[in-house]
């Protein structure tokens, strides 16, 4: 009788009963293979086997920011004046003579870590110390942003090395210009906080800000510059150690 209902059934049924039935010997196969195999353990130690957590590795950081700016960057022109005259060169008295001096400069172009702006109070010149940490807090500011999940954009250079003649220009408008401004020596640049160059989109300026103040706050622990947080412009105003 069971010849008769198989050879009754379609092809296709037969095929879905045989497959059903090598699943059904397979698993129980299967069993009696783990029975044999598997140790006398009580069931609670089996079951009490922590299982490993995995840590992604392109877990963001948090941005955190500093409290304060003000506390956080408090160095004065009192202060930076000291470094300036250490590791700065002479002042140079106009453009001319700032190209006559630039064996002691670094040129400050454009980077891939900093855009800067167009300059019309300063010349693009640092001494090679002030060069060599402005490029690192660029490069640390991307690490950052990459580190955050944030869209890299560059930082913007607003001032850097003047002349005694930019400094004149300069108090017409600026009372933040001194006589003996820390930019005279090649020592000292400023980096606007309200303002960034999109790389690959942009992104709000306070969230920006707030990875480059961690940025400058650690740059500042670690003794390589003096700070100061300008509210009127704008920028961090900032002298190599």
């Amino acid at each position: 009788m069971l010849t008769t209902v198989w050879k009754s059934l379609s092809v296709k049924r037969q095929f879905v009963l045989v497959f059903f039935a090598v699943v059904l010997l397979m698993a129980g196969g299967r069993h009696i293979y783990l029975s044999a195999t598997v140790p006398d353990e009580p069931v609670e130690d089996l079951v009490a086997q922590p299982v490993p957590t995995v840590v992604a590795a392109t877990q963001k950081h948090r941005i955190l920011s500093v409290p304060n700016y003000q506390a956080a960057f408090p160095d004065s022109q009192s202060v930076q004046i000291v470094a300036a005259n250490k590791w700065g060169v002479r002042p140079v008295k106009n453009r001319e003579d700032a190209e006559a001096r630039k064996k002691e400069l670094v040129y400050v172009g454009e980077s891939p870590y900093y855009h800067v702006d167009p300059l019309h109070s300063s010349i693009p010149y640092l001494v090679p110390r002030a060069a060599l940490l402005l490029q690192d807090i660029g490069q640390a500011f991307y690490d950052s942003l990459y580190m955050k999940g944030v869209p890299i954009n560059q930082l913007i250079v607003t001032s850097v090395m003047r002349s005694m003649e930019d400094v004149r220009k300069l108090q017409r408008h600026n009372g933040n210009a001194t006589d003996n401004s820390c930019h005279l020596y090649g020592t000292t640049f400023d980096i606007c906080y309200n303002r960034y160059h999109a790389v690959d989109r942009e992104v709000r300026n306070d969230t920006l800000k707030w990875v480059l103040s961690e940025v400058l706050r650690d740059i500042r622990r670690d003794n390589r510059a003096y700070i100061k947080y300008e509210v009127k412009q704008g920028c961090f105003h900032m002298t190599v150690r």
